[in-house]
């Protein structure tokens, strides 16, 4: 494929990236207090103004405006223009790594893509509020089923029981925990749905991987910023699915023959 349609792809990927970022921004403000995400117009929380439709160009109004309200001139959070910015660059990095010159990479970067919204949205909210909508959970569950059914009609021989089992794995190891109290509800659901949608042995790597993550920042933020105890896992298994489905193959790959299982097991 030639290089400057690459480029034109991963520039309009960007662009429907940054687009869907902005609709996360609605999501994480009104779903934790009911709102609807559809009747309301966007407004200035300060002066009630209506937003026009130039004000809500995704990244570049934020930019434009400064990051202060057109009307009263109150400060409008940087969050806005970072969960969108955030969600663009990550969507171009999964069309990068999985591709999208033939159909099942182009249906698997997209399927990753609306994945890591809900992740990037969920992570937010969990991390202000300590509770994971149960509708993102539905929603990536959703993708998985897309997933599966497109394997099983357009693939020879899927491995489907690759993807039943990853929606058992991780979720039952986490569910444990759960019963212990050392895990939400949650977050068990989150690793359940993501599970069935990247199959049982990324989920199990995205599931230490954000353990791992969790381990060293949550300390260092409660020494630094005077945290409590109390904490939100939803960010920090996002980050390990995340990571997982960019680069968990190539380490799987490669840890397989660091250990030599590759030779034990052929």
């Amino acid at each position: 494929m030639d290089t400057g349609f690459k480029i034109v792809i991963l520039c309009i990927v960007f662009l429907y990236g940054i687009i869907i970022g902005s609709f996360l921004n609605v999501c994480i403000y009104r779903i934790p207090l009911g709102q609807s995400l559809s009747k309301q117009r966007s407004h200035c929380m300060t002066c009630g103004y209506q937003l026009r439709w130039f004000d809500l160009i995704p990244l570049f109004s934020w930019l434009f405006l400064r990051g202060k309200c057109r009307k009263c001139g109150a400060k409008i959070s940087p969050q806005y223009p970072i969960v969108e910015a955030a969600n663009g660059i990550l969507y171009v990095l999964i069309f990068m790594v999985h591709g999208f010159a033939d159909r099942t990479s182009l249906i698997e970067s997209i399927l990753y893509c609306l994945m890591t919204s809900a992740l990037l949205a969920l992570s937010v909210i969990d991390f202000r509020t300590f509770i994971i909508p149960f509708g993102f959970n539905i929603f990536i569950f959703c993708l998985g089923v897309v997933n599966l059914i497109y394997r099983i009609i357009f693939e020879d021989n899927p491995d489907i029981w690759l993807y039943i089992a990853g929606f058992f794995v991780t979720s039952v190891i986490a569910g444990i925990l759960y019963l212990c109290k050392a895990m939400g509800g949650g977050d068990v659901k989150l690793l359940a749905a993501s599970g069935f949608l990247i199959g049982w042995k990324l989920s199990l790597l995205s599931f230490c991987v954000g353990c791992i993550i969790g381990a060293i920042i949550h300390p260092i933020r409660m020494k630094v910023s005077k945290q409590g105890r109390t904490l939100a896992m939803g960010p920090y298994l996002s980050a390990g699915i995340l990571l997982a489905v960019l680069w968990g193959n190539k380490f799987l790959v490669w840890y397989w023959h660091f250990t030599g299982l590759d030779k034990v097991f052929g």
